[in-house]
C-alpha cells in the first residue's frame, strides 16, 4: 500500500517568459512527495496536444492556467488516488481515457503532462533510484551531445532573422563536461565579436544572442568566427539550425524577408542545400513547413544522407504522424517534446518507433521553460544521444545542463574502474543513423583535456 497515490495537488507558477504554467505535486501513502512542472512553446505545430488556458483577458492577458490546475485537483486526483505509482502506463492510460479527446482538449495536455511526469519522478524516488535509471534501466548511460543555442531569430527574438535558432554542437569532445565547456567558450567568444562590431548582446527567449543581421549567412559567418576565436575548429564544433519554416511559409511560398527572397519548395530545398555545402552544418530542423509534404519529400531526397533533417512541427512527438512520415520517407530525425503529446508513455512510444526505424531522436526543451530538468534524465535514460535545451545564460536552461553534469558524475563514480562502463559521450557519432554515410574517423580526433 505504500506505493499507492494518496493525493495530487497543483498550482499555477510562472515559466521563463513570465507566463503562467502548471506545477503538479503527488503524494504517496508512504509520505513520499514529488513534483513536476510543464513548459510551453511559442513556435507550435498545428497538431500539438492542446494547452489549456483560461482565456480570461483581464488576468495574465488570458494566459492563466487555473482551469488546468482545477482539473488536476478535482478530476485527475479522484481518478488516480489508490493507483500504484509504479504503473506508469496504467496511470497515463487513465489520464488519456478520462480526457477522452484526440488532442487532450478537455483536461488540457499541460494538466495531464504535469501528472504524468510527476508520477515517473515519484516512482523513481519510491524505488530509491535516479530518474534516468527508472526511465531506461541499467542501459541508460549515454550523455547527450548538446545542441547549444547561441543566436536567436524568428519568434524567439525581436530581430529580423527568419531562422529561429543557430546552434553549435561540440562533436569533437570526448565527454559531456568538456563539450559543455567548449560551447560556453564559443558563446562568450561570440559575445566579444558582437560587442566589437557594436551589435546588441541582449538575448532571446532561449538565451541566444539576438542581434539584427542582414542574412542567414552573416549569422553563420559570425558563428564560424566565434568557434575559431575560442580556439576550436569546425571539425570539433559543428552547427545546427532550427529553420522553423512554418512561421514564414504561406500559400506555397517561403518568404525570407531579410534577404528579399520568395522561394517555392524546390528553391527552399536548394537554399538549404547550399548552406550545408558551404558551412559545417550537421542538423537542420523543420527546413520545410509542416504542411508542405512535397517539400519534405524533395529535401529528404536531396539531403538525408548529408545531415540530420529533423521533424518538429512535422511530427509533434506523435506516433501516428511519425509513422506516416516513415511510410512516406520524410525526414530522418525527430524532435521529442513531451508537452507536444501530453504523457510520458506516449513520448516513450514515439521514441521507440523512431529508433526501430533508424530515426535519430533529439530530446528538446520549449521556449517557455521552468527549472524542471526532467528532459535531462529522459535523454540519458533512453540513450537519445542528443539534447536541445537552449543557451547557457539562463537558469532554466542551465538547470538541464547542470543535471546532466550531475548524472555524468554519478555514472562515472558508480562504474569507476570498470572498463567500458560509466558515462558515454558519442559526440560526432550521436548524429549518425542508418541514413547517413559519414566517415566516423573524426569521432576520436581533436580531443582536448
Amino acid at each position: 500500500m505504500q506505493d499507492k497515490i494518496k493525493n495530487i495537488n497543483a498550482r499555477q507558477i510562472l515559466d521563463s517568459r513570465g507566463t503562467p504554467t502548471i506545477s503538479v505535486e503527488i503524494e504517496l501513502n508512504s509520505g513520499l512527495i514529488s513534483q513536476a512542472s510543464v513548459p510551453s512553446g511559442a513556435s507550435t505545430g498545428i497538431n500539438e496536444a492542446y494547452e489549456l488556458r483560461d482565456d480570461e483577458k483581464t488576468v495574465y492577458m488570458g494566459r492563466g492556467v487555473l482551469g488546468a490546475v482545477k482539473n488536476v485537483k478535482e478530476k485527475i486526483s479522484k481518478a488516480l488516488i489508490g493507483t500504484s505509482i509504479l504503473e506508469q502506463r496504467k496511470i497515463d492510460e487513465i489520464l488519456i481515457e478520462q480526457d477522452g479527446t484526440q488532442n487532450k482538449k478537455n483536461l488540457g495536455a499541460n494538466a495531464i503532462l504535469g501528472v504524468s511526469l510527476a508520477s515517473a519522478r515519484l516512482a523513481s524516488k519510491f524505488l530509491n533510484i535516479p530518474l534516468y535509471k527508472y526511465l531506461g534501466g541499467i542501459n541508460g548511460n549515454i550523455l547527450p551531445t548538446p545542441m547549444v543555442n547561441i543566436l536567436n531569430g524568428g519568434v524567439h527574438a525581436d530581430n529580423n532573422l527568419e531562422f529561429q535558432e543557430f546552434m553549435i554542437t561540440p562533436t569533437g569532445a570526448d565527454s559531456f563536461h568538456l563539450g559543455l565547456r567548449m560551447a560556453v567558450e564559443t558563446f562568450y567568444s561570440l559575445k566579444e565579436i558582437l560587442k566589437k562590431e557594436n551589435m546588441i548582446t541582449s538575448v532571446g527567449d532561449e538565451g541566444g544572442f539576438a542581434p539584427n543581421l542582414n542574412s542567414t549567412r552573416e549569422a553563420l559567418d559570425l558563428i564560424i568566427e566565434a568557434i575559431n576565436k575560442a580556439g576550436y575548429s569546425t571539425e570539433e564544433i559543428k552547427i545546427c539550425l532550427d529553420v522553423a519554416s512554418s512561421e514564414f511559409y504561406n500559400d506555397g511560398i517561403y518568404e525570407i524577408k531579410s534577404e528579399n527572397l520568395k522561394l517555392n519548395s524546390m528553391e527552399m530545398a536548394t537554399y538549404i542545400q547550399h548552406l550545408i555545402e558551404d558551412y559545417p552544418i550537421i542538423s537542420v530542423e523543420d527546413p520545410m513547413a509542416e504542411q508542405d509534404y512535397e517539400g519534405w519529400k524533395i529535401i529528404t531526397n536531396k539531403l538525408a544522407q548529408k545531415c540530420l533533417l529533423v521533424g518538429d512541427d512535422l511530427f509533434t512527438t506523435n506516433v501516428n504522424l511519425l509513422a506516416e512520415g516513415i511510410e512516406n520517407d520524410l525526414a530522418n530525425a525527430i524532435l521529442i517534446k513531451p508537452n507536444q503529446i501530453g504523457t510520458l508513455t506516449e513520448t516513450l512510444d514515439c521514441i521507440k518507433l523512431a529508433k526501430i526505424n533508424g530515426y535519430k531522436t533529439i530530446i528538446s526543451h520549449r521556449s517557455g521553460e521552468t527549472e524542471d530538468s526532467f528532459i535531462s534524465d529522459l535523454a540519458v535514460g533512453v540513450n537519445s544521444g542528443l539534447i536541445k535545451t537552449g543557451s547557457i545564460t539562463r537558469s532554466e536552461r542551465n538547470a538541464k545542463y547542470n543535471r546532466l553534469l550531475e548524472i555524468e558524475g554519478e555514472l562515472n563514480k558508480e562504474f569507476q574502474g570498470c572498463r567500458g562502463d560509466g558515462a558515454k559521450y558519442l559526440g560526432y557519432g550521436s548524429f549518425n543513423n542508418k541514413f547517413l554515410k559519414w566517415n566516423l574517423c573524426n569521432m576520436n580526433c581533436n580531443k582536448r583535456n
